[in-house]
């Protein structure tokens, strides 16, 4: 079980590796970061088309609603605190985000691992289901779309493919 946020499912979308996602995973999320999908949806940009495909297949996706947020801070905002309080209440196996301010905290604040999107391309890759030179190519279109060039999460992402770091996620 994997529980992802707004932003990681954006992200997904964007790397044109949602549907693949959800045919090999078993997706989580809650009824907020639907909500924060919606929001985004409304915008006429790369990031509101992401969601708006997002919430075209959302019947895939296991929705969950929460009560307790077990905490928000200035990093963590209420649709990752919403995805923390789901990992708590679950036996998720991960928790997606892109938010590299919130990850440490989420990391700090559950027992789920917490990683950033990219290392589903990489899984992906290690199922046999897309190659490398595929999962680059998404990973470089993600870069580009998200203005991550450049940028920690990019250099994060590229480092799972760049280092031969192996990825023993069969879930």
């Amino acid at each position: 079980m994997i529980v992802a946020d707004t932003s990681a499912l954006i992200s997904l979308t964007i790397a044109d590796s949602f549907s693949i996602v959800l045919d090999e995973y078993d997706i989580h999320t809650t009824q907020m970061v639907v909500d924060e999908l919606e929001n985004t949806a409304a915008y006429d940009d790369s990031h509101g088309r992401a969601a708006d495909d997002v919430l075209r297949q959302i019947g895939r996706v296991t929705i969950h609603e929460v009560s307790d947020l077990p905490l928000s801070s200035t990093r963590i905002d209420e649709g990752e605190a919403s995805c923390l309080a789901l990992t708590d209440e679950s036996e998720a196996t991960f928790l997606l985000t892109d938010d590299l301010r919130a990850l440490p905290e989420l990391q700090a604040a559950t027992d789920t691992q917490v990683a950033i999107s990219p290392i589903v391309l990489k899984a992906l890759v290690t199922r046999d289901v897309i190659t490398t030179a595929e999962a680059t190519e998404r990973l470089d279109q993600l870069a580009v779309t998200r203005d991550w060039l450049g940028a920690p999460i990019y250099r994060r992402a590229r480092q799972l493919f760049d280092d031969g770091v192996l990825v023993l996620w069969q879930a």
